[in-house]
C-alpha cells in the first residue's frame, strides 16, 4: 500500500473538478452541442473482469443515444474519420497512458440506384445484398505518440439491424464482426440494445415530485452503437504487472474535425478537436451546471481539477438540496469528501483530500495510489472510472454493487448489471456516510434490471431491437397495470435495513454528481456560480 500522497499542485479549494454522478440516462444527450450531434456522443462506458474470462477486462463504450430500431433509409453509422477511444490512466497522473483508437470508414454502394440499406436478405457481411457498411482501424497508442500508434485489428462493423426480413439472423452476422486483436483479446463493433436501464422521470421534479413517475426504462427499445474491447489485464497494467499494479482508470472520449458545408455537401478539416469525454455516469447531466457542459466534454481529466466550479459542484452537489426541497429529506452536510473519493481519487485509506483530512472512506479498493509502482508524488485527483483487476467476479453480483456488499461492481468499475441510478440516490441522500439505506428512497426508480437479458460471452451486449421504441413502454405500462400498489408516501425519516459493513461509507459520493435539475416548484433553487472553464 502507498503511503498518504500530496496533490501536487493542487489548492485545497480547487483541486479536483468534474466529479462522476449518477442520473439521466448516464450521458445521453446531456450537453447542448453532443445533443446536436449524436454521432459523438457518448452514452456510457463499462469496465468489469470478463465473467467467463477472468484474466482478462472488458471495457465497453456506446454512443449515438435514442436509436429508434426503424430510423431508416440511413439508420445509425458511426462518424468517418472521427476518433472512438478508450483511454487508460494507470499510474493516477490523469493522463492517459495507453489510448485504443477506432476509426471508421463507410462503404456505402448505394448511389443513384436505390434508397435501401439492403435490397435482399444479408446472410453475411461481405453479402452483395448489403449496400451500406463501415470498416475500421483500432489502434494502441502508448503515452500519447500518435506518430507511433500501432495498428492492432482492422474489421468490419455490424451493420444496423434493419429488420428480420434483410437480416434473418442478425446474431450471425455480429458474431461474424468480432476481430482478434494484436497481443491477445478481441474487439467488437456495430449496434446494440442500449445496456443502460433507468425511468428518466427523474428530471421531473424528482419522479413527479411524489415518487409517482417511477418503474418505466424509458430507455428500453432503444438501441445504441457500442465498441467492445477485451484485453487481458496484464496489458493495461504498470509495467505489465496486474499484481503490483490492479488499479486502472478509465474513460472514453470521442474527437472529430470540423466540417466545412457546402451545398449537398460537408467535408472535414483542420484539428482534431475533443467533442464528448465520460468516465463515471450521469456526472455531466446532474453535477456539472448546464453552462459548463460543452467545456466539460473538451477537456480531459488532467485539467479537472482546476476547474473550481465543478470541483464546488462535486463538494456540495445539488441533488441532496432537491431531495430535501422536494421530499423533505435529511441530507449530509458538505464538503462531501466521501463523493470527491468515490468521484476523483478512488477509494483508498491513503487517498488524498483537498483539504488534506483524512480520506472519510477508511477501505482500500480503487485508487491508483494502491499501485506498487505508481509515483505517489505525481497523482492528481480527476474524474475517471476506476477498476481494481484484482477483485474477483462476484458469483453472485448485486445490482447495488459495492453498496449492496459487491465490491466487484459500481463505483469499483461497471458492469452492465450495475443499478447506478438507485446506488447514487441512496448515495447522494446520505447512506454512505450513514451506512444504512435511506427509506424514503429504498424503492429507486423501480426499474432494477434491463428489458434484454445480458449475454455470458463477449460482447455481453444484447442484441439491437427491431421493434418500435414505444411496443416497450406499452409492455411495461400493461406489467405495472397488472402489478400495480398503492404509492408509497414519502416520509422523512432515515433508518430501514443497513448496508453490509466495509465501505458503505464512502459511497454517498455516487450519487453526489447528480444535482443539476434547478426549477423546483416554480422558484431556483440554489443558482450556481458559472465560470466557464477553459481547456487547456
Amino acid at each position: 500500500m502507498i503511503g498518504r500522497l500530496a496533490v501536487v499542485g493542487v489548492a485545497a479549494s480547487s483541486a479536483l473538478a468534474v466529479g462522476a454522478g449518477p442520473a439521466s440516462a448516464s450521458s445521453h444527450r446531456e450537453a447542448p452541442l453532443t445533443a446536436g450531434d449524436p454521432k459523438v456522443d457518448n452514452t456510457d462506458v463499462y469496465a468489469f473482469t470478463s465473467p467467463d474470462k477472468s484474466d482478462t477486462v472488458t471495457l465497453i463504450g456506446t454512443w449515438i443515444p435514442f436509436e429508434e430500431p426503424n430510423g431508416g433509409p440511413n439508420f445509425y453509422a458511426f462518424q468517418d474519420g472521427a476518433h472512438y477511444d478508450l483511454n487508460i490512466d494507470n499510474d493516477g497522473d490523469a493522463v492517459a497512458d495507453l489510448t485504443y483508437r477506432w476509426t471508421f470508414t463507410t462503404d456505402d454502394k448505394r448511389g443513384t440506384d436505390t434508397f435501401l440499406y439492403a435490397n435482399g436478405p444479408v446472410t453475411s457481411l461481405d453479402d452483395e445484398n448489403l449496400l451500406f457498411r463501415q470498416t475500421y482501424t483500432l489502434q494502441k497508442i502508448v503515452d500519447g505518440d500518435e506518430a507511433g500508434a500501432t495498428t492492432i485489428a482492422e474489421g468490419t462493423a455490424a451493420p444496423s439491424n434493419v429488420g428480420n426480413a434483410t437480416m434473418p439472423n442478425y446474431g450471425k452476422l455480429r458474431t461474424a464482426s468480432f476481430e482478434s486483436v494484436e497481443g491477445g483479446g478481441r474487439t467488437f463493433a456495430g449496434q446494440s440494445d442500449d445496456p443502460f436501464f433507468l425511468d428518466l422521470r427523474v428530471f421531473d421534479l424528482l419522479y413527479g415530485g411524489n415518487l409517482k413517475k417511477v418503474g418505466t426504462d424509458t430507455l428500453a427499445g432503444y438501441n445504441v452503437n457500442a465498441i467492445a474491447l477485451q484485453v487481458p489485464k496484464a496489458d493495461l497494467a504498470i509495467n505489465q504487472d496486474a499484481t503490483k499494479n490492479p488499479v486502472i482508470g478509465i474513460w472514453s472520449s470521442t474527437e472529430k474535425q470540423t466540417l466545412t458545408l457546402e451545398p449537398g455537401k460537408a467535408t472535414p478539416s483542420g484539428n482534431y478537436v475533443q467533442v464528448s469525454r465520460l468516465g463515471n455516469p450521469l456526472v455531466n447531466e446532474v453535477v456539472v451546471p448546464a453552462g459548463l457542459k460543452d467545456a466539460f466534454n473538451s477537456i480531459k481529466p488532467e485539467t479537472d481539477h482546476t476547474v473550481t466550479p465543478v470541483v464546488e459542484k462535486v463538494l456540495d452537489p445539488e441533488l441532496p438540496h432537491l431531495l430535501n426541497a422536494v421530499y423533505g429529506l435529511d441530507v449530509p452536510t458538505t464538503p462531501r469528501n466521501d463523493l470527491v473519493e468515490i468521484y476523483l481519487t478512488g477509494i483508498a485509506k491513503n487517498a488524498p483530500t483537498l483539504d488534506n483530512s483524512t480520506a472519510p472512506i477508511q477501505a482500500d479498493l480503487n485508487s491508483q495510489v494502491l499501485n506498487a509502482d505508481a509515483d505517489a508524488t505525481r497523482f492528481v485527483p480527476s474524474e475517471m472510472l476506476r477498476l481494481n483487476l484484482g477483485v474477483p467476479v462476484a458469483k453472485k453480483p448485486n445490482r447495488l454493487g459495492v453498496i449492496g456488499g459487491d465490491l466487484q461492481g459500481f463505483p469499483n468499475g461497471r458492469r452492465l448489471t450495475d443499478d447506478v441510478i438507485d446506488i447514487s440516490l441512496q448515495a447522494v441522500a446520505g447512506a454512505a456516510q450513514s451506512g444504512k439505506i435511506v427509506a424514503p428512497l429504498k424503492s429507486g426508480d423501480k426499474v432494477d434490471a434491463n428489458g434484454q437479458k445480458f449475454g455470458k460471452i463477449f460482447p455481453y451486449l444484447p442484441l439491437p431491437n427491431t421493434s418500435m421504441a414505444s411496443s416497450w413502454k406499452a409492455k411495461q405500462a400493461q406489467a405495472q397495470t397488472q402489478s400495480v400498489t398503492a404509492p408509497v408516501a414519502p416520509s422523512t425519516t432515515g433508518g430501514g435495513p443497513s448496508f453490509p459493513s466495509g465501505l458503505l461509507p464512502g459511497l454517498g459520493a455516487l450519487l453526489v454528481s447528480a444535482g443539476a435539475v434547478v426549477l423546483v416548484r416554480g422558484r431556483r433553487l440554489r443558482p450556481g456560480a458559472a465560470t466557464q472553464p477553459q481547456p487547456v
